[in-house]
Parts: structure tokens; C-alpha cells; sequence
């Protein structure tokens, strides 16, 4: 090579090189729905941030949930009371999709708006990587599934959210229908509005807060589609163990706000161990190390990839 001759490109460098955070994962709602198909239920632990997606991924989870109260207690410090933007959201969405290689389920609320919402809400998320997104029946604002005064919009308007959504998907994101009927109309009321739901187009059916384990077993005797049951620790559903979930019959479980707890519980802990004995070393055993933390977002992957374009 002469003085003025300019390599056109560097070696190239393959996808599975880059770390988390940089590199492209291919074919998770493919993958999501192969997992639907297949007789183990599937369980999707909450995350409501990069480290607890990761955490989530690391421990084998076969895929992850992003959850909308946890997203809005971390970023706005707010309950679940329907103050996050769309673009709020997006934003913390892509950015967890990004750290992650697993499946992506995405709380979408109402789906922020009319029907014309809707569909940009489902192309926007499928850009992100979401693999699949919920939507529920609720009037605006929202609330969560296990509080009270809930109030939920005709089987109409709902049946129109979702086919918005079915016609706007472009990579085949699994559309989750909730309602949240249980609690005003009763259980066989929200289950017609679940079979209505399905018949609209959606492929997963979500009955929210059904109150006993009989309760559970009845939604799937009288629903064909897969469904998904919501484990709120302290809420009006009973919390099975998942291998009993499905045997009830249920394709999907999510635990959408464990981490948040125990965070925030452990977190309370360390604080007044540190107030009171003015170390944190009595709690050392119970958190990741340096290394650990680092190496949960593949830190020597990111130091290779540095080192190989000359940065010291």
C-alpha cells in the first residue's frame, strides 16, 4: 500500500461481536410466537429499566415484560395513573429492547389515543423491538388492574382499538387484549368481552384481576385462545406458582412489578444499615460487586470493541 492509498473499510466485524446495547437481535416475535405455540407457558418477568431487564434476561427468563406502573414510578415518580407520554415511554421501551436479546412485551395502555394512535403506536413499538404489546379496555385516564374505579369503554370501541392494531402491525407483533371488566361487570361479562376481543383479531387474551383460583381455571374452560395470567404480589389475584398456572391452562404468566418490590425493599434496607451503622458492609452479600454489575451489560465486550478501533 502506497502513502496515498485509504482503506475503504475496515475488517468487518460480525453482529454477535458487538455487546448489549449495540448489537441488532433478529427474529424475537417469530421466536415469541413459536414460545406461544408450544405447551410450556411462558414466563415473562417485569422490568421497568436497563438493569432490570438484564437481570431478567441473565437469569433465563425466556422473555421480558415492561411493565407501565414500574416504567412510571422510575421515571416520573408517579403511581400508575396514566400520566406518561407515548414518547416517554418509546423512548425507556427501545431503550430496554435495546439491552436485551429475549422477547420484548410491552404495556401500550389504551394505546394512547383513538384508533389513528393506536396503529402509530404499534408500528413505533415494533421499530423498538417490542415483540409483543398489550392493550387494554380502560377509559382514559387509566388505572391499574388492581385498583378501584376503573371504568371500561364499549366492546365497540375496544374491538376498534384492535383491529387499528392488527391492521397497522407490519412484523406480526403479538396483539395482547386486556379488559379490565372483572372487577365492575363481573367475570362472565369480562370473559364475552375477552372472546369479542379475540374475534376482533387479538392473539393473546388477558382477563385482569380475576379473584380466585377458580376464577383462573374458568377463563381458560371458556376461552380458546392463549391467554395470559397477571401475578400482582398483594393484588386482588391469588400469585400461583407458574407450573400451576399451566396447568390451569394459561400460555402466559407476567410477575410485572417482583423486582420493583424487592428493589425497593432491599434498597430501604441497605439505607437504614448505612443510617445506623454508617457502612454498607453488613449488606456486601446481598449486592452485585463492581465486576458483576459491569459484566451484566458484558463490560469486556465493550472494552474489545474500544481497544479494536485504537482507543487507549
Amino acid at each position: 500500500m502506497t502513502d496515498t492509498q485509504i482503506p475503504t473499510e475496515p475488517a468487518s466485524v460480525s453482529n454477535q461481536q458487538f455487546p448489549v446495547g449495540l448489537a441488532r437481535t433478529q427474529n424475537r416475535t417469530r421466536r415469541l410466537r413459536e414460545l406461544l405455540a408450544a405447551s410450556d407457558i411462558v414466563v415473562a418477568p417485569g422490568s421497568f429499566d436497563c438493569i432490570t431487564a438484564r437481570l431478567v434476561e441473565t437469569a433465563g427468563f425466556p422473555a421480558v415484560y415492561i411493565t407501565g406502573s414500574g416504567v412510571s414510578m422510575s421515571a416520573l415518580g408517579a403511581p400508575d395513573v396514566g400520566l406518561m407520554s407515548f414518547s416517554e415511554i418509546l423512548d425507556r421501551i427501545q431503550r430496554i429492547a435495546d439491552v436485551v436479546s429475549i422477547p420484548v412485551i410491552a404495556d401500550a395502555d389504551t394505546g394512547f389515543g383513538g384508533p389513528l394512535n393506536v396503529m402509530r403506536t404499534v408500528r413505533d413499538f415494533e421499530r423498538a423491538g417490542v415483540s409483543a404489546l398489550q392493550i387494554e379496555d380502560q377509559a382514559w385516564p387509566k388505572k391499574c388492574g388492581h385498583e378501584p374505579g376503573r371504568v371500561v369503554v364499549s366492546i365497540e370501541e375496544m374491538t376498534g382499538r384492535i383491529k387499528a392494531a392488527v391492521d397497522a402491525r407490519t412484523d406480526g407483533i403479538v396483539i395482547v387484549a386486556r379488559t379490565d371488566a372483572r372487577s365492575t361487570e363481573g367475570l362472565d361479562a369480562a370473559i364475552e368481552r375477552a372472546r369479542l376481543y379475540g374475534e376482533a383479531g387479538a392473539d393473546v387474551l388477558f382477563v385482569e384481576s380475576p379473584e380466585s383460583e377458580a376464577e383462573l381455571e374458568t377463563i381458560n374452560r371458556k376461552l380458546e385462545k392463549p391467554t395470559l395470567a397477571n401475578m400482582v404480589e398483594g393484588g386482588r389475584t391469588p400469585v400461583l406458582p407458574y407450573p400451576k398456572l399451566q396447568a390451569l391452562g394459561f400460555s402466559l404468566a407476567i410477575f410485572p412489578n417482583s423486582l420493583t418490590r424487592l428493589l425497593g425493599k432491599t434498597g430501604a434496607t441497605l439505607l437504614s444499615a448505612l443510617k445506623t451503622s454508617g457502612t454498607t458492609a453488613g449488606m456486601a452479600d446481598n449486592m452485585l460487586d463492581h465486576t458483576e454489575l459491569w459484566d451484566l451489560f458484558e463490560n469486556k465486550r465493550w472494552r474489545a470493541l474500544e481497544d479494536r478501533y485504537g482507543a487507549s
